[in-house]
Formats: structure tokens, C-alpha cells, sequence
């Protein structure tokens, strides 16, 4: 039987933000190779976990081994470097305003590849932007583009230094129906070209579907389920169908209203 490669491997995760629990012994695998997407309601920590997974975060407890090695426990040399073989697509595109497509690329490049040298990022940056069916475009400004646009670029930038995992933060916030259906094409057609691992951050359940190998929930500071998106259609899991199917009917809704009532009494 072939033995499973995990790429990320979280134990016992605990982060709490004050009297806010984050994450309470939050377990978590993740095989290399793999598109896993991450599900659950705003604010649950599914950004946060990106962050601690990036090593921009550390935990108050637990451990986080990515290719076998534990991210806090290697010298700081060491910890840059494994930085530096993530890419990272935030929510909002995060592109420099002042630089032109090219150069948001390069910057990436000059930061997590410096080794290259010119010709060889100039090569990376034109490759980059054709896999995202953006070839042409490196001296326009980020002003110029729309915002799907924008997204493929970010997009390039993130997988310009060819790294081992791509982090995608919420990558179809604000994106009309057809444009998020086209982000999602994208990302799926990009990870066939590109031997890595990717984790998509998500409240969208369509995109979900679409791009994932495996889908994960977080809820309450745990992962309530792991599964294939078979498994997402069988499972009867109270809080994972109520999540899918959108309901104000369900356990969800119920402990969020029993919350706001414990912090109104506390307030008396």
C-alpha cells in the first residue's frame, strides 16, 4: 500500500486573541500534491490559520511541521526559507499601485528567488502572467485593470517563484457570479500545470466544489470534517449541512443566538 506524503501536518493547534478562542486543538493534514479548500463562516479563523501556517503567527500551543519539520522549532534562517517556498494570493490582490504588473512580479521574485538573475526572472515573470492568459501585459499598471484582472495577477505573482504551496486567502471576494466562475476555471487549470500544493481559504461552497480535492470545515476552533466532495455530499454532519445548504435553521444559527445572549447578560 503507498504510504501518504503530507505536506502540512497541524497537532493540538491553540490560539486564542484575548478572551477569543480561536483555535482549540485544531488537527489538521494536508497531502502534498493536493488542492484542500477550507470552509466555514466569516470570522471562524480560516485567515488565521493561513498566518500561523505562513509562520506570520505563532500558536499558544500545538505544533505545525511542513515536509516533516516543525516551523518553530528551525533557526530563523531556516524558518525564511521555508517562507520562501510559499506564495500567497490575498483577498484583496495586494498589488503595489505604484509598480506596473511586471514589477508586482518582480518583487516577489527579487525577495524569494534573488539567486536568479535577470534574464531568468524576466523569463519567469512573461511565463507567469501566459499561464494566467495575461501574456503582454507587464507594463500596465494595476489602475488600468479590472477586477478579475487584478486576481489573475496576483495570482502570477503568487506562483512566479514556482513555489512548493500556494496560499489562496479568499480568492473570489468580490467577483461577480461569471467572474468567479472564471477565477475558480483558473486556479483548476493552473494547479494541473504546476507540481504543488494548494489551500483555498472559502465561505463560497460553489468554488468549493469546483477546485477541491479535499474540503475541510472549520468550526468552534476545530475541523468538524475532512472529506472528499463526495464525502460532502453524504455526510450528516448538523453543521457542515446547514453551512452548505445556507438554512437560518440549524445548531449553527442556534449557538450563535445562545452567544449574543450569555454577552448580553454579562453586560448587565
Amino acid at each position: 500500500m503507498k504510504s501518504i506524503n503530507y505536506k502540512i501536518e497541524i497537532y493540538g493547534l491553540k490560539k486564542k486573541f484575548g478572551d477569543k478562542v480561536v483555535f482549540d486543538g485544531l488537527d489538521l493534514k494536508i497531502i502534498e500534491g493536493e488542492t484542500f479548500v477550507l470552509i466555514g463562516q466569516s470570522g471562524v479563523g480560516k485567515s488565521v490559520l493561513l498566518k500561523h501556517i505562513t509562520g506570520l503567527i505563532f500558536p499558544d500551543e500545538g505544533e505545525i511541521y511542513i515536509d516533516g519539520e516543525e516551523i518553530h522549532s528551525v533557526s530563523e534562517n531556516r524558518h525564511l526559507e521555508i517562507q520562501n517556498e510559499i506564495g500567497m494570493l490575498f483577498q484583496g490582490g495586494a498589488l503595489f499601485d505604484s509598480f506596473t504588473v511586471g514589477q508586482n512580479l518582480l518583487f516577489a521574485l527579487d525577495h524569494m528567488r534573488p539567486e536568479l538573475d535577470d534574464k531568468e526572472k524576466e523569463i519567469r515573470i512573461l511565463t507567469s502572467l501566459e499561464m494566467v492568459d495575461l501574456a503582454g501585459i507587464e507594463d500596465v499598471m494595476p489602475s488600468e485593470l479590472s477586477g478579475g484582472m487584478m486576481k489573475r495577477v496576483a495570482l502570477a505573482r503568487a506562483i512566479v517563484s514556482e513555489p512548493a504551496l500556494v496560499l489562496f486567502d479568499e480568492p473570489t471576494t468580490g467577483l461577480d457570479p461569471i467572474m468567479t466562475a472564471n477565477i475558480n476555471e483558473l486556479i483548476a487549470s493552473v494547479k494541473k500545470n504546476l507540481k504543488t500544493t494548494f489551500i483555498v481559504v472559502t465561505h463560497d461552497i460553489s468554488s468549493a466544489r469546483c477546485v477541491a480535492d479535499r474540503i475541510g470545515m472549520l468550526y468552534n476552533g476545530k475541523m468538524i470534517f475532512t472529506g472528499s466532495k463526495r464525502d460532502l455530499d453524504k455526510s450528516d454532519n448538523a453543521y457542515l449541512q446547514q453551512f452548505i445548504d445556507g438554512s437560518t435553521h440549524g445548531p449553527i444559527l442556534t449557538e450563535y443566538k445562545d452567544a449574543i445572549k450569555k454577552m448580553k447578560e454579562k453586560l448587565r
